[in-house]
């Protein structure tokens, strides 16, 4: 995908996050979602984050949370999620779809990605099925392989093959394991969610 195709791809996948946002119920909004320690709620918040939060607001949440990025992250999806209404967090999600801008230090490729996985990380412990688009996945798949911190993908998967069955992607060498790239990605993104939709993984 060039660089118009993925920015395509994440308005996209905003406005099906924020479509399926809609028809949650309250039980579903305070539901755990597969990000641990995380709720539904919560993960709707940070996705707002990324193309609203500034350069100072990442510095002030970074000292807050005394240097840790996962702890930075966390505080700040709970913060939001307690400052927000859901109708405020569905809507900053929608007008995020056509915006070009990134939280600072992210890349395009992260910012689609993330929107790739937390829309799953929400629709999954649901039972929702929101299926993620197959060439879309495609580059998040690479990206993931490609990406050390956090998920150090290609190092916690060294002697394996990953083969998508639904979409022209291989990565690695050795044990094949395959299956749709949807599963693949939430796999790499460290989600055992996905696990029973592939072969050759022990369960």
């Amino acid at each position: 995908m060039d660089h118009n195709e993925k920015w395509a791809a994440v308005d996209a996948e905003r406005g099906r996050v924020a479509d399926l946002l809609d028809q949650l119920s309250d039980a579903e909004w305070a539901s755990p979602s597969l990000c641990e320690n995380w709720t539904v709620l919560d993960v709707a918040a940070h996705l707002t984050a990324g193309p609203h939060f500034t350069a100072g607001a990442v510095v002030k949440a970074m000292i807050k949370a005394r240097g840790s990025f996962n702890r930075m992250v966390y505080a700040s999806a709970k913060e939001l999620a307690a400052s927000r209404s859901r109708d405020e967090l569905i809507g900053l999600i929608r007008d995020a779809v056509g915006s070009r801008r990134l939280a600072p230090g992210q890349s395009l490729d992260n910012a689609l990605m993330d929107v790739h996985v937390h829309a799953q990380d929400i629709a999954i412990p649901l039972g929702r099925r929101h299926p993620m688009p197959a060439g879309a996945a495609v580059a998040s798949a690479e990206h993931l392989w490609d990406l050390g911190f956090p998920f150090h993908a290609r190092r916690k998967w060294a002697g394996h093959r990953f083969v998508a069955t639904d979409a022209d992607w291989t990565a690695g060498e050795g044990k094949e394991i395959t299956g749709p790239i949807e599963a693949v990605v939430m796999l790499l993104a460290g989600r055992t969610a996905t696990v029973s939709r592939l072969t050759g993984i022990a369960r």
